[in-house]
C-alpha cells in the first residue's frame, strides 16, 4: 500500500487535468519527469484509454544508459465510477542515430481496490523519423491481448498527430451471447490530435468486430463496443 500512496501524492502534484506540461529535472546521470501526460514513448501508446479519469498523472526516471522506470495513473479513483489504477513500467530505449531507434519494456497494471484484475504487458517497437511503431502482448486474468500500434506524431504542414491501435482479444472462457458464444474479438481506434491556442484538440474513432447482442461479451480498450466518434478539447490549468 505504500507504493500506491506515494504515487497518489506525486500524481496530484503533477496536474488535475489532461495533457499538461511536464516538469523535468536532471539528477546526475538521471532525468526525472513529472507531469499529467505520459512521457514515455512506447508506454504512452499503451495507456488504457477506457480508464482515464479527470485526475491523472505520473513520473518517469531515466538513465543515460537507456534504462528507465516509471509509474502512470490514468485514474486516481476519486470518482464513484473510477477505480484507482497504477501502471508501473520498466524498459530500455536505444537510438541508433537521430532517425532510428528501438525500445523494449514491460508494464504492470495494478488495481489496489481490485487486486485480482492486475495484469502484465510486454512491449517493443521502433522509432523512425519521429514516428513510433510498436507491438505488445498482455496476459489479463480473463483474456490475452495482442496489440499493434502506431503514432505518426505531429507532422507538417498541418501539425496533426495520428495514432492508430488494433488489438486482438482472446477470452480465457467463451462468453455466452444470445446467438451462441464469443471466444475472441478485435477492436481498434484512430485518433487525430492537434494543439490550438493552448488547447489539445482530439478526434477519436473507435469500433470493434462485435455488434448487436454480441456486444454483451465486449471487454476491450474502447469506451463502447459499437462504432463511436468522440471529440475532446482539453486544457491544462498550470
Amino acid at each position: 500500500m505504500r507504493k500506491p500512496s506515494f504515487f497518489l501524492l506525486a500524481s496530484l502534484l503533477a496536474s488535475p487535468l489532461a495533457h499538461g506540461q511536464i516538469f523535468q529535472r536532471e539528477l546526475g546521470d538521471f532525468d526525472l519527469k513529472l507531469g499529467s501526460t505520459p512521457s514515455r514513448s512506447m508506454a504512452q501508446g499503451l495507456v488504457k484509454p477506457s480508464a482515464s479519469g479527470s485526475f491523472h498523472g505520473g513520473l518517469d526516471l531515466s538513465h543515460d544508459s537507456g534504462w528507465y522506470i516509471g509509474q502512470w495513473s490514468p485514474s486516481m479513483g476519486l470518482g464513484e465510477s473510477n477505480d484507482l489504477e497504477v501502471d508501473s513500467y520498466l524498459g530500455f530505449k536505444h537510438p541508433f542515430d537521430q532517425t532510428l531507434g528501438y525500445e523494449v519494456g514491460m508494464i504492470q497494471y495494478s488495481y489496489p481496490q481490485l487486486a485480482p484484475q492486475d495484469s502484465q504487458e510486454f512491449y517493443g517497437g521502433l522509432t523512425l523519423l519521429g514516428s513510433r511503431f510498436g507491438a505488445a502482448f498482455s496476459q489479463d486474468p480473463d483474456k490475452r491481448n495482442s496489440t499493434l500500434f502506431a503514432d505518426l506524431g505531429g507532422n507538417p504542414p498541418f501539425g496533426i498527430g495520428v495514432s492508430i491501435k488494433y488489438t486482438t482479444h482472446q477470452l480465457g472462457s467463451p462468453a455466452s451471447v444470445s446467438n451462441g458464444y464469443v471466444s475472441s474479438f478485435n477492436d481498434w481506434s484512430i485518433k487525430l490530435s492537434r494543439p490550438w491556442m493552448g488547447i489539445d484538440l482530439k478526434l477519436i474513432y473507435s469500433d470493434s468486430s462485435l455488434n448487436g447482442s454480441d456486444c454483451s461479451a465486449y471487454s476491450g480498450h474502447n469506451a463502447q463496443c459499437d462504432s463511436l466518434l468522440t471529440f475532446k478539447a482539453e486544457h491544462s490549468f498550470y
